[in-house]
């Protein structure tokens, strides 16, 4: 039997965070080998979030955590931390697995030639679910036949960045299948700032931000007398898990830094 991969959490008392704890306990595949969290520092992990008592004990110090010797560091934290920790893991010899949002493109390739330096890889991705990456592939695919498109993502009232990660790599995605097409009429006026959303390569991409959303997205695809719908509904956490377990696994056997997860399926 294979040894397991040690997982390192950081972020460990997030929304998220609780969710890759919970994975990492129920795999067998997979051993919990340090957390970090901003709040209930000194407290066992488990008994912090609800599951019982782990025998890891929650910290405000990354470098404590990475000196554990984890394989894997999965973070999700926030934007203002995620680039500082994915380049300590890095240094550390560590994989990272980032969830968290906000890394420019110039940040990941930086972070993709760190990971290449040291020979391990890495893996970046604006969305775990797996229903989510297909929706952001079929609709790149849909754009090259019908071009006319509008992007409404929609997340719980926490999420610190608008769009969200995945609004962008959709729009990424989107704009390496279409020639960029200024969309609406050439007259068009904003009679209040920002109500046609913002724009990317001809077409636009709005936020909405509500209590009681988990995260949201639809890729509305229009042509003369149609009209297309692409979405995906990610009603809990658990959603992303899976995704999240074989993004570990992958990073094991990778190197270099990957953004997306599609890069990892077989689509």
């Amino acid at each position: 039997m294979m040894k397991p991969i040690k997982v390192a959490v950081a972020g460990a008392t997030g929304r998220m965070g609780q969710e890759v704890v919970k994975l990492i306990q129920r795999e067998e595949s997979l051993v919990l080998s340090g957390a970090t969290a901003r709040r209930k520092k000194g407290e066992d992990a488990g008994e912090a979030i609800g599951i019982g008592k782990l025998g890891i004990t929650l910290t405000d110090s990354l470098d404590e955590v990475l000196a554990q010797g984890p394989d894997v560091l999965v973070d999700f934290t926030t934007p203002d931390q995620v680039k500082a920790n994915t380049e300590r893991a890095i240094e550390a010899g560590v994989r990272p697995v980032v969830g968290t949002t906000g890394l420019t493109e110039e940040e990941i390739r930086e972070l993709d030639e760190l990971c290449r330096d040291k020979g391990i890889g890495g893996i970046i991705a604006p969305n775990f679910a797996i229903g989510a990456v297909l929706m952001m592939v079929f609709a790149a695919k849909a754009s090259r036949y019908m071009p006319h498109l509008e992007i409404i993502e929609m997340h719980h009232d926490r999420k610190l960045d608008a769009p969200s990660g995945t609004a962008w790599k959709t729009a990424e995605l989107i704009s390496k299948e279409r020639e960029e097409m200024k969309q609406g009429h050439p007259e068009e006026k904003e009679t209040l700032e920002g109500a046609r959303g913002g724009y990317r390569d001809g077409f636009r991409v709005h936020s909405v931000r509500l209590p009681g959303l988990v995260a949201h997205q639809e890729v509305l695809l229009s042509d003369a007398g149609q009209l297309l719908t692409i979405r995906h509904d990610s009603l809990n956490r658990e959603s992303f898990m899976p995704g999240v377990k074989l993004a570990v696994e992958d990073v094991m056997n990778r190197t270099g830094l990957v953004y997306g997860l599609e890069k990892i399926l077989d689509l």
